[in-house]
């Protein structure tokens, strides 16, 4: 028996802000995105080699080998985009039960990736959907992280939220799918905080671009596995992260 896999309930671009005030998510198709940035998808397809070249993830404390991964940190306030110096991914454990409470260094993602002209507009256009959704009347800085993913299922199964349905202590989450081969799974549910509302649907289109106010709702991914046994698979994911005040751990 197979499960239905439900489709992301896309919005178009001027729909965004409205969307995350009114019910704390948006989901932004491909072409939603390319318009949304104003860059054409060429130029973010083109980011996705990287995803080839990510090293193990060796803090995983279910035992799994399964994920490997890179993170940058960045400051953005409007047009004005630095990246930090390279630091350890950190979270308290009221939001990672799992993971939380270490200091995770994990590689840097590739210079000349951060350089890019898709990635920086993503960035200034990230910081921007913030500060609409927290209703600022001017640019404010944001303390931003980026997580590169690669989930496999050379194991037989690949779990893309191990710690669970979760919210990440930050103020906006940003979760695109870059890609995915021979799995099946890897559905994305949303729920309400402080309430019984959720959503679930499957991003399968590369690019397909998921926006959360991390205050109001809690989000998770559900396992993927191999299409066929012993089959290999993957699902390849960009989740950025906006907070105000600082990083996590500061």
């Amino acid at each position: 028996m197979t499960t239905a896999a439900f489709a992301p309930p896309f919005i178009q671009p001027a729909e965004l802000q409205a969307a995350l005030r009114e019910q704390g998510y948006a989901v932004l198709s491909p072409q939603g995105v390319s318009d949304w940035l104003g860059v054409p998808l060429a130029q973010l397809e083109a980011l996705h080699a990287d995803w080839s070249d990510l090293p193990p993830d060796e803090y995983l404390k279910d035992g799994g080998r399964y994920r490997t991964r890179r993170h940058a940190c960045f400051t953005v306030e409007g047009d004005s985009i630095a990246q930090a110096p390279h630091r350890a991914h950190w979270q308290p454990v009221e939001y990672n039960a799992l993971h939380g409470g270490m200091q995770r260094w994990f590689a840097p993602m590739h210079e000349a990736t951060v350089a890019q002209p898709a990635w920086l507009r993503l960035l200034q256009r990230l910081g921007e959907a913030a500060s609409g959704m927290r209703g600022a009347a001017a640019a404010q800085p944001w303390f931003v992280e980026a997580h590169q993913f690669r989930i496999d299922t050379a194991g037989g199964i690949g779990r893309p939220t191990p710690e669970g349905a979760h919210r990440d202590g930050v103020d906006l989450v940003a979760v695109a799918l870059v890609g995915r081969s021979g799995i099946k799974g890897g559905e994305t549910r949303v729920f309400e905080a402080s309430g019984r509302r959720g959503e679930r649907f499957t991003m399968t289109e590369p690019w397909s671009l998921l926006l959360l106010d991390d205050a109001r709702v809690i989000h998770e991914s559900t396992p993927i596995q191999p299409l066929e046994e012993g089959g290999a698979g993957w699902r390849d994911t960009l989740v950025v992260t906006c907070r105000a005040g600082g990083f996590q751990g500061d």
